[in-house]
């Protein structure tokens, strides 16, 4: 017998953002986590020496997409208003797949703006982006 398929299922990709859990998550690509920094980078010399360097920056820019409807869009915007008033709007960040995949979490993350507003005869999602502190990424 092989082990060799596996299955994904979205309702067990939890997101926590504080004490508040995510929910409304929009119907297609709904978190996306894109490294702050560079990575490993390279200069080539005239000569051909090659240098290296690896970037020091751990940090991550999320997307959180949502329905339109979610009770999490007004969380978000709450922690944005109260980061702008009160310059204390870090919120410790937990992404985790429960069929055993990635767990990515951050001690502080925060919402950079308040996501745009659409409407029209259907639905529309709203995407918010979040910024993270040094985060720890496992698989």
């Amino acid at each position: 017998m092989s082990n060799a398929i596996k299955t994904y299922d979205p309702k067990k990709v939890t997101m926590s953002f504080g004490s508040h859990i995510v929910t409304g998550f929009a119907d297609d690509s709904f978190i996306v986590l894109e490294p702050g920094g560079d990575g490993i980078t390279k200069k080539y010399g005239c000569d051909g020496e090659i240098a290296r360097s690896v970037t020091p920056d751990d940090t991550f820019k999320i997307k959180v997409t949502l329905l339109q409807t979610s009770d999490s869009s007004k969380h978000l915007q709450q922690c944005y208003d109260r980061d702008r008033e009160t310059c204390e709007g870090l919120y410790p960040l937990m992404i985790k797949d429960l069929r055993g995949g990635m767990l990515f979490s951050a001690e502080d993350a925060w919402v950079t703006n308040a996501t745009s507003r659409t409407f029209g005869k259907e639905t529309n999602n709203k995407e918010w982006t979040l910024e993270t502190g040094t985060v720890t990424v496992s698989e």
